[in-house]
């Protein structure tokens, strides 16, 4: 079992509140999914659980863990950078159990992970290694040290679809608890049991934290339709109660009216009109005290508002891209031969396959092709988000480089729109979560009036919150997509062509196939 009791989180910088007197208990078997908004302190809370003083340095907090079932392995968003450079045996050497795992142990970890077992022991270099090979690296390495409970912060990051397929279903086979962040919908879908929510429904007000033993499914079908009840209730309770204040006010003015107008030779009419008066007094107290008992509209977490402007389409009939490469590769390195692409205006291609195939070195090659022709106006989204986004920068200074006070205005609207707190719209960009940096990029996209989206992974960092918004706007979108990307959503909701990156060429492949994954 795992017990998180009365846990409040303060960021220290800006007194921002993460998680409010949040209480829940995991029991052995448990696969538990942190869900929330970016920037709402979901990593924060697995690095307290694990280990309080990771937050130290930038957060504060009371609360206690009151039980852990037992050993608890944590793993990190990122590999540091020492671990990148050193070795896969290096890797592994670092853990304290690795030496005393038996070689039968070792193979069966290897078994479960369908990760070679002598890999352990390997020289390769830790940054050589696929996004797929990685995360069953880590798992790996926590597994040495049979761990009652595992925190995982978005093992399903970098990954490929077979990689993803392969860890819902180890996740489900897992023996003990598992609470993790995912951005992947659909593998939530297919592994959680338990949904934990952490929403900020407005600023300045304490977050809401609540913790819910039901499927993602269930969870957010019974959510939107609580919230779709108690909306149609609150308007019809408000609607009733606007006629009886209507009514009431008329009352009000004609009795007021009847003092002001009665002679004051007329005693007695004065005597009644004033006990009318009290009496049409007490009703409005009473209404008062009713308006506090009616059913409010619902306080929820908005999901970031994104939408492009109608502007950016561009003839079907004009050529976007006209690609004919005999063969694309990695320096040395041959990673594919024959690789065609032809996209029109307003088609919107999805590129899928293995990690480490070459999918983002042909995006590249796309990107340095498009960003230079004057008849499109094309952006490109890397994986690495510095790669175009400037650091040391804060929100609003990137969002409006002029300066003057429209420009200004402007930032700080569509920042608040896609879910920045005042005092988040002067920080610097470094400082934001990689959701909250994708967010920007996609924003600033969405004001320079892009016509074509060169877009690697756009989705990975998007949380279940905000990933259906962001979907549905580059859906809407007008203009032009060409995109690398693994989440099955993504593909099958907005991509109108779909293929698989493979060393002989592009090979079609048909929604449906995808479709099915999904559902």
């Amino acid at each position: 079992m795992l017990q998180v009791k009365d846990l409040t989180l303060t960021h220290r910088k800006d007194l921002r509140v993460l998680v409010d007197h949040f209480s829940f208990t995991l029991g052995d078997g448990d696969k538990a999914v942190i869900i929330g908004e970016e920037g709402n302190g979901k990593s924060t809370l697995l690095k307290w659980i694990y280990d309080p003083s990771l937050i130290a340095s930038y957060c504060e907090w009371s609360g206690e863990v009151a039980g852990k079932p037992g050993p608890v392995g944590y793993l990190a968003q990122d590999l540091t950078e020492e671990e990148k450079r050193g070795s896969v045996y290096d890797f592994c050497a670092a853990s304290p159990f690795f030496f005393d795992v038996t070689p039968r142990d070792l193979a069966e970890i290897a078994r479960q992970l369908r990760f070679p077992a002598e890999e352990f022991y390997s020289d390769r270099p830790v940054s050589s290694l696929s996004g797929g090979e990685r995360i069953k690296l880590q798992l790996g390495r926590l597994l040495f040290g049979r761990p009652a409970a595992l925190l995982l912060d978005e093992p399903s990051s970098d990954v490929d679809l077979e990689t993803l397929q392969w860890l819902e279903a180890w996740l489900r086979a897992y023996p003990g608890t598992a609470l993790y962040i995912s951005h992947d919908e659909t593998l939530i879908e297919n592994t959680a049991t338990v949904v934990l929510h952490i929403e900020h429904p407005r600023e300045g007000k304490p977050p809401r934290c609540t913790a819910h033993r039901l499927d993602y499914r269930t969870y957010t079908r019974r959510r939107s339709d609580a919230l779709a009840d108690q909306t149609r209730q609150a308007r019809k309770e408000k609607a009733e109660y606007d006629r009886k204040m209507e009514k009431y006010r008329r009352v009000q003015q004609s009795v007021e009216h009847a003092q002001n107008a009665i002679s004051r030779q007329n005693p007695s009419g004065g005597r009644l009109l004033k006990k009318k008066m009290h009496t049409v007094l007490s009703m409005g107290r009473r209404f008062e005290r009713e308006a506090e008992n009616m059913t409010r509209l619902p306080e929820v977490e908005e999901a970031a508002f994104l939408r492009f402007p109608e502007d950016t389409a561009l003839p079907p009939g004009k050529t976007v891209l006209h690609l004919d490469l005999p063969e694309l590769r990695a320096g040395e390195k041959l990673l594919a031969e024959n690789l065609r692409l032809h996209v029109s205006g307003g088609e919107k291609v999805g590129i899928l396959g293995p990690n480490g195939a070459g999918k983002t070195t042909l995006l590249r090659r796309v990107a340095g092709e498009l960003l230079k022709r004057r008849d499109l106006h094309a952006a490109y989204m890397s994986q690495d988000y510095a790669d175009t986004l400037p650091l040391d920068l804060t929100l609003v200074e990137y969002l409006a480089p002029e300066g003057d006070t429209a420009s200004l205005t402007r930032a700080r609207t569509y920042l608040g729109s896609i879910r920045f707190t005042r005092q988040e719209m002067v920080h610097a960009i470094r400082e934001l979560s990689g959701g909250q940096k994708a967010k920007l990029l996609l924003t600033r996209m969405m004001l320079d009036g892009v016509n074509v989206l060169i877009l690697d992974e756009p989705t990975r960092n998007f949380s279940p919150v905000s990933g259906p918004r962001v979907r549905e706007a580059l859906a809407e979108y007008q203009g032009t997509i060409i995109s690398v990307s693994h989440d099955r959503k993504f593909l099958t909701q907005v991509c109108h062509t779909l293929y698989r990156f493979t060393e002989r060429g592009l090979v079609p492949v048909e929604r449906e196939e995808l479709m099915e994954e999904v559902n």
